[in-house]
């Protein structure tokens, strides 16, 4: 039998001679000499760190492949063979590059494994943080002919070097600094025939990268030992065994590696191992690696190996998240995943495990815990069988959906035609199309009608595809059989995952009422009839906003709204401590969250990307507040956050913000106002948007404040009925004026009180005027059916003439006692009569006509039996004509106005999905 020495250096001479052959290109060989010196490179007497068959055998020559060449040598026949014994009793752990990254993190790793209470365990190691990608650049440097490959190579060296020199003293530091020397020396040799041939083969390059993981199992197994345990290192190489598949994937020869893993443990019998992880063989003992995510994979191909009771993935996060938390700010750790779920999400991109990972667990129903190697007190995420999820009454305890995962840079191909359908062979031709040119299919949809199918591919590769497609279907494009390949650009896939989605009914429902809700247009769908996932692609801009949507759907409160408050004032102020006092109460009770994103005045604004703290934000605004922009404050609330679902509410009176309103409905967001300038302006517009779109326009407080009048109105007219006429004393203001106008007292002394309880505008004048009663009179108006504009309101004015024109409202104060006859008079004649004065709105419906004046009524009639600053409303409608419907209360002050505006708050959480 030959040596393994003389195996492995004839080749490596051969593979070598293959690269140098293999480039016609390459520059001159004078450097061949490079060559035999790696054919006949003494080879020093390796120390006995990392157990593997070639320990302790004496070799001449170089053998760069000894590790995986000697399946031929035979164990010494004076070993004593040792059962390895399976089951429950093993543990195995994984620890990614970033949680053995330094000397201290090895420590800690070594310290979690002496802790673990298992009766026995395998570590499986990934390479050192970064190390990975500097074996990488090595190669690609050498073959680049690049001389800074040596520089990067001195760089491995030296990280390991002082890693090991602070980890480890005596016999174990000059036995790992022996063996990472000759390693190094070896690869140096290696690299410099890389560089003469210019090219490096897949095996060249795999046995390069994977000495990062020998280094670092030898280093843990090493300070575990210099703790005085028994720890073996295994070289994975010795084990396990892979077939390649493709550039990108291997599949494990479990029975042979079972094989290799008896007879290694035979000669290497312990209750603590550290091995390699991405590292494998071919079955002919070639170097390879188990590519992308594979130190996961060795530690899941372990388990089943070893039959283990469980398998740790050590990371750097608590656990699997429902959605990205870089997209997702308020994503959960989900405790429990079901191996399908993960696989689903995993596929879409999710940060979980590569679904091969799963494969080999999934066999032996043997679960993958995922935890966070810094913050142990942290449970992590459990990935297992599918475990019951309904308490002893049968409620369901978790949501139906467990998690969302997305894909960007994505293009559709749609492919239609009538001559598609029931034709056989045509889905066929399209995906062998595809697949020659090597595209990866993402997902598909088909119509059941057969006129379209349509899927997606990466951005990158819809050239190729619909170029293919195009050459392999022109005569039926020619013939008209199809009528086009069309590419929709600039597209991501969301994919909904959840094992109990099959059995829950409404969840799809839940999910497209969310995306529709949110305003995002879906491009295609797909579900499998296991109803794991349901996946919906969308336009890419629009992909966090849906992403954040259907997450809040399932995974907040059943109702959450982002809120923008503009005006803090006397009524916006009141508001934010209704939010304040109710926001617990909501929550716990009605499952609404309602968070201010924003607060903005005519001079500051204060914005929070997760929702101002309401319990101080006068204090904060005046701490945090920047310099007020309408557009920044519009567009963070709406934009800048997970919550789908935004609402402006302006409880200003600037006609502004009012012409902003259609701006605001067309970008999604939704409006709530006591604010009147847009309703007696030009409202149908509003109305039309509203309609076309799932946003929604309120303004209940635009009249009689937190009274009930636009709701009543509206819900007459909605059930059939007909309004004849509509009549009341809608100013709080000019309520309280007139109910106090009594007696002997003048009437510019009723208007000073009012004005000094904080009854009247600053200018009483805006009161006085009667504008703001004609403009409650328009929208009632307008409600009823009538194209009234404010032009057409006749309104008697109470500003005396002469004062209209008064400086200000002091110099208004101060002359309005010389004009009290008029309104005095006019006072005693109505007394005289029986009757009182009250300055009221009125709509006739059926002569299609408004009106605002001061009017005598009766003291018997439900107006005259007003007190305070009371409102009043009376509906005359056909169903209400002999007696007609009254509704009556406090329609002023800044709280009855707040509470208004609140009920609307709540009236669209209800209508965005909230129990009523």
């Amino acid at each position: 039998m030959a040596s393994a020495s003389s195996i492995s250096s004839y080749y490596l001479h051969n593979l070598c001679s293959n690269i140098l052959q293999r480039d016609p290109n390459s520059k001159p060989r004078k450097n061949i000499t490079t060559l035999n010196k790696i054919r006949t490179f003494p080879l020093l007497h390796r120390p006995p760190i990392c157990s593997s068959r070639w320990e302790g055998r004496d070799s001449s020559t170089f053998n760069i492949f000894a590790s995986v060449a000697s399946a031929d040598i035979e164990l010494d026949e004076t070993v004593e063979k040792v059962q390895l014994p399976k089951g429950d009793t093993w543990s195995i752990h994984k620890f990614g590059g970033t949680c053995v990254g330094t000397s201290e993190r090895i420590r800690n790793v070594a310290d979690i494994i002496v802790k673990d209470g298992s009766e026995r365990k395998l570590v499986v190691v990934s390479a050192m943080s970064k190390v990975t990608d500097m074996m990488y650049a090595l190669i690609f440097k050498a073959q680049s002919r690049d001389d800074s490959y040596i520089s990067t190579l001195d760089a491995v060296l030296e990280k390991h070097k002082s890693t090991a020199l602070d980890l480890l003293e005596g016999d174990g530091l000059s036995s790992f600094l022996s063996r990472l020397h000759q390693d190094i020396g070896n690869l140096k040799a290696m690299l410099r025939a890389i560089y003469i041939a210019g090219h490096a083969t897949e095996s060249f390059s795999d046995f390069v990268v994977g000495h990062g993981e020998l280094w670092s199992a030898q280093l843990l197994s090493s300070v575990v030992q210099k703790n005085g345990l028994d720890c073996k290192c295994m070289d994975t190489r010795d084990v396990l065994v892979v077939n390649p598949t493709s550039s990108n994937q291997v599949d494990p020869d479990f029975l042979e590696s079972g094989k290799r893993l008896e007879k290694w443990y035979s000669e290497n019998p312990s209750n603590m191992i550290v091995a390699t992880g991405f590292i494998a063989s071919t079955p002919q003992n070639i170097p390879t690696t188990l590519k992308r995510d594979g130190s996961d994979f060795s530690a899941a191909i372990m388990g089943a190996l070893f039959r283990a009771r469980q398998v740790t993935i050590w990371t750097d996060v608590d656990g699997v998240y429902s959605a990205d938390p870089r997209k997702v700010s308020e994503a959960v750790i989900l405790k429990t995943l079901s191996y399908q779920e993960a696989w689903e999400m995993s596929y879409f991109g999710a940060n979980v495990l590569h679904p091969r990972t799963i494969i080999p667990v999934m066999t032996y129903d043997i679960p993958i815990v995922i935890r966070n190697i810094f913050n142990l007190s942290a449970p992590g995420t459990m990935i297992c069988q599918s475990i019951g999820s309904e308490d002893e009454n049968g409620q369901r305890l978790e949501s139906p959906v467990k998690g969302f995962a997305t894909i960007d840079n994505l293009a559709l191909v749609n492919v239609e035609g009538t001559g598609m359908a029931g034709v056989p062979g045509t889905a066929s031709a399209i995906f062998s199309a595809v697949k020659d040119v090597g595209a990866n299919v993402i997902m598909i949809s088909q119509a059941s009608s057969e006129h379209s199918v349509c899927f997606a591919v990466p951005e990158n590769e819809v050239k190729a595809v619909s170029s293919a497609l195009e050459s392999r279907f022109r005569q039926a494009l020619d013939a008209g059989r199809l009528s086009q390949i069309a590419v929709i650009s600039n597209c991501s896939i969301l994919a909904t995952v959840g094992q109990k989605m099959a059995s829950t009914p409404g969840v799809s429902a839940s999910l497209f009422s969310a995306l529709a809700k949110a305003n995002i247009n879906i491009r295609a769908i797909a579900q499998g009839c296991s109803e794991y996932n349901v996946t919906v692609v969308v336009n890419r801009e629009d992909c966090i906003r849906a992403l954040r949507a259907v997450h809040s759907r399932f995974y907040l409160s059943r109702t959450t709204i982002a809120m923008g408050i503009i005006g803090p004032g006397l009524i916006g102020g009141a508001l934010l401590d209704q939010l304040r006092d109710q926001a617990a109460v909501l929550k716990e009770k009605f499952n609404i969250e309602l968070r201010v994103m924003g607060i903005t005045g005519s001079r500051t604004m204060l914005l929070s990307d997760v929702g101002i703290d309401l319990s101080k934000w006068r204090d904060l605004q005046m701490e945090k507040g920047e310099k007020a922009d309408m557009q920044k404050f519009v567009q963070r609330v709406h934009g800048n956050h997970f919550i789908p679902n935004t609402v402006i509410v302006d409880c200003t009176a600037d006609s502004y913000v009012a012409s902003r309103y259609y701006d605001w409905l067309r970008q999604g967001i939704h409006v709530i106002t006591p604010n009147k300038k847009a309703n007696s302006g030009p409202l149908e517009q509003l109305r039309a948007l509203q309609r076309q779109s799932y946003t929604h326009y309120f303004y209940e407080a635009t009249v009689g404040a937190g009274l009930p009048i636009i709701k009543t109105l509206q819900g007459l007219l909605e059930t059939g009925d007909k309004i004849l006429r509509i009549e009341g004393i809608f100013s709080g203001t000019l309520s309280y004026i007139f109910n106090n106008f009594v007696g002997t007292r003048a009437f510019s002394d009723v208007v000073k009180e009012a004005k000094e309880a904080g009854y009247t505008e600053p200018d009483p004048r805006d009161d006085l005027s009667g504008t703001d009663v004609a403009r409650k009179v328009i929208i009632l108006a307008r409600e009823s059916g009538l194209k009234l504009e404010l032009s057409d309101i006749p309104v008697q004015s109470l500003v005396p003439e002469p004062l209209k024109a008064s400086a200000s409202a002091e110099e208004f104060m101060q002359q309005l006692p010389k004009f009290d006859q008029d309104l005095t008079k006019r006072r005693q004649e109505a007394e005289a009569a029986g009757d009182v004065l009250r300055y009221v709105g009125v709509v006739d419906v059926i002569n299609q006509k408004g009106i605002v004046e001061l009017r005598r009524y009766k003291k018997e009639h439900p107006f005259a039996q007003l007190t305070g600053s009371d409102n009043i409303i009376a509906f005359t409608t056909q169903r209400y004509e002999k007696q007609p419907l009254i509704v009556r209360g406090p329609g002023a002050g800044a709280e009855v106005t707040a509470g208004g505006v609140f009920s609307d708050i709540l009236r669209l959480a209800s209508y965005l999905g909230a129990p009523s």
